[in-house]
C-alpha cells in the first residue's frame, strides 16, 4: 500500500503541473447543469413537482453533473505517455507490486474527484440547492462520486494498457457517456417511457445516480444509498482485477 500511495502522490503532482487537464472536468459539468436547468426548470417547478421534494430542478440535475465531472479522469492518458516514453517498463522492472502500479493512479483520480465534486456541491449550495441529508449526506455524496471516478479510471487504464494508444484511449471514454444518459437523467425512473425504463433499470449507473439524488432530495434512505455503494464496490473490484491481470500479462 505504501508503494501505491507514493505512486498516487506522483500522479497528483502530474495533475497539478497540467491544470488544463482538470479544467474541463469542472467547467463542462457546470455548463450542462446550467443549460439543463435553464431548459427544464419551468417545466418542473419545485413548488408543485412531487419528485423535487420542495427544491428546484437544479437539485435533481446536480447528480448528473457530478457523475459527468467524475468521468474526466486523466490517469489513462498519463499512463499512455509513460508507456510511450519507456517509464512504464522501468517501473515494471522494479520490485513494486503490480497492483500498486494500478492503485497509484486510481488513488490520484479518486482524490481529484473528491476535490472537484466538493467544489461543484459548494457552488450548488451557494445557488440555493440544499443537501437534505445534512453533513453526513454531503460526505457520502462526495465519496460516491469519487468511487465512480475510480471505476471510470480503472476502465480507461485497461484500454490504455491494451491499446497503448492515446487516440484509442480517448475514444474509449465515449463508451461511458451513453451509460450516463441511459439513466433517469431528466425525470425519475417511473416517468420514463417503458423501453427507457427497462434500459435504466439494467444500467448500473442508474443506482449510483439515484443514491446521489436521494442524498440531495430526501433524508438518508439507506437502501438506495447502499445499492449505489454496492454498484461502485463491485465495478471497482472488477476493474482492479482486470487491470492487474493486464499488467501481469503485459510485454
Amino acid at each position: 500500500m505504501t508503494a501505491a500511495l507514493v505512486l498516487g502522490k506522483r500522479a497528483l503532482r502530474e495533475s497539478v503541473r497540467t491544470p488544463e487537464v482538470i479544467f474541463p472536468s469542472l467547467f463542462i459539468p457546470l455548463f450542462f447543469l446550467v443549460v439543463n436547468v435553464g431548459q427544464a426548470a419551468r417545466i418542473f417547478p419545485g413548488s408543485s413537482t412531487a419528485f423535487l421534494h420542495g427544491q428546484g430542478y437544479g437539485a435533481f440535475q446536480l447528480p448528473s453533473s457530478m457523475l459527468l465531472a467524475a468521468s474526466f479522469g486523466s490517469a489513462a492518458l498519463f499512463l499512455v505517455e509513460e508507456v510511450e516514453g519507456g517509464y512504464f517498463d522501468k517501473l515494471r522492472a522494479t520490485p513494486v507490486p503490480r497492483s500498486a502500479i494500478i492503485l497509484g493512479r486510481l488513488i490520484a483520480d479518486g482524490a481529484k474527484s473528491l476535490l472537484i465534486s466538493s467544489v461543484i456541491v459548494l457552488l450548488a449550495l451557494a445557488f440555493g440547492i440544499r443537501i437534505a441529508s445534512g453533513v453526513l449526506g454531503f460526505v457520502l455524496l462526495i465519496v460516491l462520486t469519487a468511487g465512480w471516478a475510480v471505476v471510470y479510471s480503472g476502465f480507461m487504464q485497461i484500454v490504455a494498457l491494451k491499446t497503448r494508444s492515446a487516440a484509442a484511449t480517448n475514444s474509449a471514454g465515449l463508451v461511458f457517456f451513453p451509460l450516463l444518459f441511459l439513466t433517469p437523467n431528466f425525470v425519475p425512473r417511473n416517468l420514463l417511457t417503458h423501453p427507457m425504463e427497462i434500459a435504466a433499470t439494467y444500467n448500473p449507473v442508474t443506482y449510483v445516480m439515484e443514491a446521489l439524488r436521494s442524498l440531495i432530495l430526501v433524508h438518508l434512505r439507506w437502501q438506495t444509498i447502499g445499492l449505489g455503494f454496492l454498484v461502485i464496490a463491485v465495478a471497482a473490484a472488477i476493474m482492479l482485477t482486470l487491470s492487474v491481470r493486464v499488467v501481469r500479462t503485459y510485454d
